[in-house]
């Protein structure tokens, strides 16, 4: 995908410089963060600023072409979180030790499930470690994310 520079900055200004779903910082990584078509240019998406978000690597490659996902408490298939058209933080929380992303409404939870945003289908569940490790650098979970109370 070949956007120009000044919309790329533009999409990681508004972002914050942090992944749009995971809330994964910018800065911990060793290249710039991915550029997300919330509706796919596979189902006619487009390169409008209002369609693109900043993704990590890792929720960039889970959310494919999905724009929905199935809540695990109810079943009940629901449209996937959209930045631009809803808040972070009305949809999810932090754990008290930041390691766990928690969806709080059905959009928060089908798109924790949907991109395995704890790596529960992982056996190591790698990023709940990385996690543990960047809240002991007070690198995460960012100041202004919602976070359970001990």
């Amino acid at each position: 995908m070949s956007l120009p520079k000044a919309l790329r900055f533009q999409v990681r200004q508004r972002a914050q410089f942090r992944c749009e779903y995971c809330h994964y910082p910018e800065l911990l990584s060793s290249a710039p963060l991915s550029i997300d078509h919330l509706q796919p240019q596979s189902l006619g998406g487009t390169d409008d600023l209002d369609n693109l978000a900043l993704a990590c690597r890792r929720c960039n490659e889970r959310r494919y072409n999905f724009i929905a996902g199935i809540d695990p408490e109810t079943g009940a298939e629901t449209v996937s979180f959209n930045p631009r058209q809803q808040r972070w933080a009305d949809h999810f929380i932090w754990s008290a030790d930041g390691t766990l992303l928690l969806g709080v409404t059905p959009t928060g939870r089908a798109t924790c499930d949907r991109l395995d945003l704890n790596d529960n289908r992982r056996p190591d569940k790698f990023i709940q470690t990385c996690r543990q490790l960047w809240s002991m650098s007070g690198l995460h979970p960012s100041k202004d994310d919602p976070q359970q109370s001990e």
